[in-house]
C-alpha cells in the first residue's frame, strides 16, 4: 500500500516513493532481489516474504511508486500489460457482460473476443465518444465498463467523469487503460474510475527494454481480489524487470514534457501538409474533443495518428523512407517509432471491424520520441516528399 504524501510533487514521488535506502546496505537505489524464496525464522514466522511469486522487495518498491504516481492507494505489477488486463478480467464471472470502448488496442480486443468469451463473458464494443452509446448498450448482465483514453490508435477521448458516475449509478466496475495518457498527464482515479491499467512496457518503462504491466486502485476490496489473482495466476514480473520499470519512472516527468513538445510540433506540421487527410492528436484545437482533453488531461502525450491520401501505396512509401522513425510496434520509448495499425498492432481485428472504426490502409501511428524536434519534423517531411 502506498503511503500518500500529498505535499510532494509528481517528480519527487517518482524518485522517492517506495524507494528508501536499502536497510541492509544503505544502497541508494533499490536492489534487485534476485531470489525465488526466503528463509523463515521458524514455522509461521518470516520477514514479510515467503516466495517471489507472492511478493518480492523490488516489485513492492515498484508497486508503491506506481500507486503514488496515479494518486492511488494500491498498486500491483505484472509481467506484461496483457497479464495485467487478464487479472482484472478475472474479477468477473461467467455470464457477466462488459461495455468496452470500441477503439482499443488490438491485443485487448483479441483477449476479450478470442479468449474470455470462451469462459462465458460477453463484450459490447461501443463508440465511447458519445456517452449515449453506453446507455444503449447497458444490459441486466452488465458488470463492468472498460475504456481507453486517449484511445489506440485513433486518439479518441472518453469522458472519465461521466464514465465513473455512470458506473457507480449502475453498480458497474469502471476500468481505464491509461497507457497513452500516463499518470503524469492524466489520473483517472481522480475522476472516480475504480481501476487503472497500464502497459509499463510503454512510457512508464520508457526505454524499450522491458515488458510489464500494472494495475492501480483506491478500493481495498478490489486490491485484495486483484492481489489474490496476481498470486494465484502468477503473471508477475521478475525482479530485474521490476527494477527496469522503477528506473524508468524516475525520468518519466522529464521525458513526457519532451514527448509532448515534439508531438505538438509534428501534429501541427502534418495538419498543414496536403498529403495528409486527417490528423488525430488531442492537443490540436481542431481535434473534435480538444476541450474534453484539456479538462481531464494536463498534457497530450506523444502519440499521433494520421490518414495519408493514397492509402496503402502511400503508407508503404512513407514507412520505407523515414530514417529516425523506426518501423516497429510498441510505443512510449525515448526513440521515435512509426507503424501501420491495419497490418501491425491492430491486425487481429477483423477487417470489417477495422473498416467500421476507421483503421484503414492509409492510417499511420507515430510514437514521437525525445530526439530533437527539428530533426523529427525534417525526417517526416523528407519521407512525405517521396509520396507523389
Amino acid at each position: 500500500m502506498s503511503q500518500q504524501k500529498p505535499n510532494l510533487h509528481f517528480e519527487t514521488l517518482a524518485i522517492h516513493e517506495g524507494q528508501a535506502p536499502d536497510p541492509a546496505t544503505g544502497a541508494v537505489i533499490v536492489p534487485i532481489y534476485q531470489t525465488s524464496t526466503y528463509v523463515q525464522e521458524e514455522l509461521g514466522k518470516h520477514k514479510g516474504y515467503e516466495y517471489s511469486r507472492t511478493g518480492n522487495p523490488t516489485r513492492k518498491a515498484l508497486e508503491e511508486c506506481l500507486a503514488s504516481l496515479e494518486g492511488g492507494k494500491f498498486g500491483l505489477a505484472f509481467g506484461s500489460g496483457m497479464a495485467a488486463e487478464s487479472t482484472v478480467i478475472n474479477l468477473f464471472s461467467q455470464g457477466d457482460h462488459l461495455l468496452v470502448s470500441d477503439d482499443v488496442y488490438g491485443g485487448t480486443f483479441r483477449l476479450f473476443q478470442r479468449v474470455f468469451t470462451r469462459y462465458g463473458l460477453t463484450f459490447s464494443f461501443v463508440d465511447a465518444r458519445d456517452t449515449k452509446n453506453f446507455e444503449k448498450g447497458l444490459k441486466k448482465e452488465t458488470k463492468g465498463i472498460w475504456i481507453e483514453t486517449p484511445t489506440n490508435p485513433l486518439l479518441k477521448i472518453v469522458d472519465l467523469e461521466w464514465v465513473a458516475q455512470f458506473a457507480k449509478k449502475n453498480n458497474l466496475l469502471s476500468i481505464c487503460d491509461n497507457t497513452f495518457g500516463t499518470p503524469f498527464f492524466q489520473q483517472p482515479l481522480h475522476w472516480g474510475i475504480d481501476v487503472v491499467v497500464h502497459s509499463t512496457t510503454k512510457y512508464l518503462g520508457g526505454h524499450s527494454d522491458v515488458v510489464g504491466g500494472a494495475v492501480i486502485t483506491n478500493r481495498t476490496d478490489l486490491f485484495e481480489a486483484l492481489k489474490f489473482h496476481q498470486n494465484a495466476v502468477g503473471g508477475v514480473p521478475g525482479p530485474f524487470d521490476a527494477w527496469l520499470v522503477l528506473r524508468g519512472l524516475k525520468t518519466l516527468a522529464l521525458r513526457m514534457v519532451q514527448h509532448e513538445k515534439n508531438a505538438k510540433a509534428i501534429a501541427e506540421m502534418l495538419a498543414h501538409d496536403s498529403r495528409v487527410e486527417r490528423v488525430n492528436y488531442p492537443g490540436l484545437s481542431s481535434h473534435p474533443q480538444h476541450a474534453l482533453a484539456k479538462k481531464q488531461m494536463s498534457g497530450f502525450s506523444g502519440m499521433i495518428s494520421f490518414d495519408l491520401k493514397g492509402g496503402l501505396s502511400a503508407s508503404r512509401l512513407l514507412l520505407k523512407n523515414t530514417q529516425l522513425f523506426s518501423l516497429a510496434e510498441s510505443l512510449g520509448g525515448v526513440e521515435s517509432l512509426i507503424e501501420h495499425p491495419a497490418s501491425m498492432t491492430h491486425a487481429s481485428l477483423p477487417p470489417e471491424v477495422r473498416q467500421q472504426l476507421g483503421i484503414g490502409d492509409g492510417l499511420i501511428r507515430l510514437s514521437v520520441g525525445i530526439e530533437h524536434e527539428a530533426d523529427l519534423v525534417a525526417d517526416l517531411k523528407n519521407a512525405l516528399d517521396k509520396i507523389r
